[in-house]
């Protein structure tokens, strides 16, 4: 039997009705991506402080609240999003980590510093917004 037969009139691709292609599984968020994520909703005013309150050690709190309410990476035009996060582990239990923060045309820098416990969850340590706006590459 023919499959062209089977097939509604003006239809030319071959996979069937119903059927869903496969799709790559999506590799999970390494801890710094995550945490960029999780920074940008605060700093831009999509998130309220506290919801870093179990994620956060040391002074690392006390800096988010004290830059949050201006919502500095929520400034411009469109919603910010991580463009690029990278991680290096200086020791074990450390990641270092930065991220560029593209909202529309504008582009900030954040660095921060996880710290694993013995609990073996990460927690965000320090974090710091890089002052100068730098123009967004194309």
């Amino acid at each position: 039997m023919n499959k062209d037969r089977t097939r509604p009139a003006g239809r030319h691709d071959r996979s069937r009705p119903g059927t869903v292609p496969p799709q790559r599984p999506r590799r999970p968020l390494r801890p710094h991506q995550w945490f960029a994520e999780r920074l940008l909703a605060v700093l831009s005013g999509q998130r309220p402080v506290h919801w870093m309150l179990g994620h956060t050690i040391g002074e690392a709190y006390d800096q988010l609240a004290e830059l949050a309410p201006d919502a500095p990476l929520g400034a411009g035009c469109g919603r910010p999003v991580v463009r690029t996060c990278h991680g290096s582990q200086p020791a074990t239990g450390v990641v270092e980590a930065f991220a560029s923060i593209a909202t529309g045309e504008q582009v900030r820098a954040m660095a921060f510093r996880l710290e694993q416990g013995h609990d073996l969850r990460w927690r965000c340590a320090a974090i710091d917004l890089g002052g100068e706006r730098l123009p967004a590459l194309r």
